[in-house]
C-alpha cells in the first residue's frame, strides 16, 4: 500500500463530509454537520475502505465487510443500523431519517443524483419499518399519503392502482426524478 491510495481515499471522505456539512448547515442540523461519519477516520474503517475501493475490490471484500458493518453499527443515520439480530427492521426516529436523507442529499452532490432518486432505485434493498417508510417518503416528498391522512407506502398505492391511475396521482415523480416508481414497485 502505497501513501497515494491512502491520501485519495482521505480526499473522497473529506469532500462527503464538507457536502453533508452543507446539506445539514441548511437545515439547521448543526451537530450532525460536524459529527457525521467520523468513523470513518477510525483504523477498522479508513484503511479497508481505501484499499477496497483504491486497490482491489475482489482481494479486500471480505475486509470492506467488516468495516462496512462497523460503519453502520456505529452510525444511526443508516437504515441498517435499525435492524435486530434476525434482519428485522425497527421504528427510525426522526432525527435520524433526517440524517439519513441528508446523508443521500450530499452523496447526491457528488455524483449528481438526488435524494430520491437514490431511495428509489433501491426501494427493495432498503428494509424499513412500515410507519419509518411511510415517513421517509413523506420527507422525501414523495408521498404526500401522512398529509392526507392515508399512511400508505408507494408500494401500496402501487398495488392498489392501475398504471394510468397510479401515474395520475404520482407522476410527478417520474417527472421530477426520472424514476418510474410504478415498473419498480410492481
Amino acid at each position: 500500500m502505497n501513501i497515494k491510495t491512502y491520501y485519495q481515499y482521505l480526499m473522497y471522505v473529506l469532500e462527503h463530509k464538507k457536502n453533508v456539512f452543507k446539506v445539514c448547515w441548511k437545515k439547521k442540523m448543526y451537530k450532525h454537520a460536524f459529527t457525521h461519519d467520523l468513523s470513518k477516520f477510525c483504523k477498522k474503517e479508513f484503511i479497508p475502505y481505501a484499499k477496497y475501493f483504491y486497490v482491489d475490490k475482489d482481494t479486500y471484500k471480505a475486509e470492506f465487510k467488516q468495516a462496512w458493518e462497523h460503519h453502520y453499527k456505529n452510525n444511526p443515520h443508516h437504515w441498517q443500523y435499525w435492524l435486530d439480530e434476525n434482519k428485522q427492521p425497527k421504528s427510525i426516529p426522526e432525527k435520524h431519517i433526517m440524517e439519513m436523507i441528508s446523508d443521500w442529499e450530499a452523496m447526491g452532490l457528488k455524483f449528481k443524483d438526488t435524494a430520491q432518486s437514490y431511495y428509489l432505485k433501491n426501494y427493495d434493498s432498503i428494509n424499513l419499518e412500515y410507519n419509518t417508510r411511510v415517513l421517509l417518503e413523506y420527507m422525501l416528498n414523495l408521498n404526500p399519503s401522512i398529509a392526507n391522512n392515508y399512511g400508505h407506502t408507494l408500494k401500496e398505492f402501487a398495488n392498489m392502482y392501475d398504471e394510468q391511475q397510479y401515474n395520475l396521482n404520482f407522476g410527478y415523480i417520474k417527472e421530477n426524478y426520472g424514476v418510474d416508481t410504478y415498473k419498480i414497485l410492481k
